[in-house]
């Protein structure tokens, strides 16, 4: 298996899931909901204002909460099925721009002054890292910021996964299965925050990582 074949079956893994996937991400009764709280405390003291891009928004889950900030949502995902979700739970909201793309293959059609993604930094491969990142500076203003939320290494002990390794051994994959026994390969990478800070400045980045429980936040923008 290749990297391209990977992503698509990651992109098909989250389309099926769509329909389900509040439920199992984030349960009312969840332990972690507590650590949820401290992540939405700290999106609002970050303040993120003005043309907003949301990469991998999924279901809305994160847009809600990016609407009491910003003027404007785009909302980036390969998905089509999490942007039906996310449409309703926006209450198709003006405010917010669906665009159906993957963004490993998608060109910024506006400046915006911040770029926000949850849960999707792991997804990203290895070898796409970098050209993530270019990916998210073309979108940005030149004073532009960014806001991200992640697992960290240990957030594996939350779920029932089994880790293996694909494409030469170079990109880590998990296993995930639904009801109907059906499984999907998605990838997942679970950085260290320093090892990511110091990776992130080596592509011009400033940014500082902050950890909550099994989670982390960063903001960061263009180093100087």
């Amino acid at each position: 298996m290749d990297v391209d074949d990977l992503i698509e079956e990651q992109i098909d893994y989250y389309r099926n899931r769509a329909v389900e996937y509040d439920e199992t991400a984030r349960p009312v009764y969840d332990s972690l909901a507590q650590y949820w709280n401290e992540l939405v405390a700290a999106l609002d003291r970050f303040r993120p204002g003005g043309e907003v891009l949301e990469i991998a928004s999924g279901t809305g889950m994160w847009t809600a909460e990016l609407l009491r900030h910003a003027a404007h949502v785009t909302a980036l995902d390969s998905s089509a099925e999490m942007h039906e979700q996310a449409r309703r739970k926006v209450n198709d909201d003006p405010r917010v721009r669906f665009v159906h793309a993957d963004v490993f293959s998608w060109k910024s059609d506006s400046p915006y002054d911040l770029v926000f993604f949850a849960n999707w930094l792991s997804h990203v491969p290895p070898n796409r890292f970098d050209n993530f990142w270019q990916t998210v500076g073309s979108a940005l203003r030149p004073a532009g910021r960014v806001f991200f939320i992640d697992e960290l290494a240990d957030a594996q002990r939350h779920e029932d996964l089994r880790e293996d390794f694909v494409a030469a051994g170079e990109t880590p994959v998990v296993h995930r299965s639904f009801r109907d026994s059906r499984r999907f390969r998605v990838v997942k990478v679970f950085w260290d925050p320093r090892d990511l800070e110091s990776r992130l400045l080596q592509l011009g980045w400033q940014a500082q990582v902050h950890s909550t429980g099994p989670f982390f936040w960063a903001d960061g923008r263009r180093a100087s």
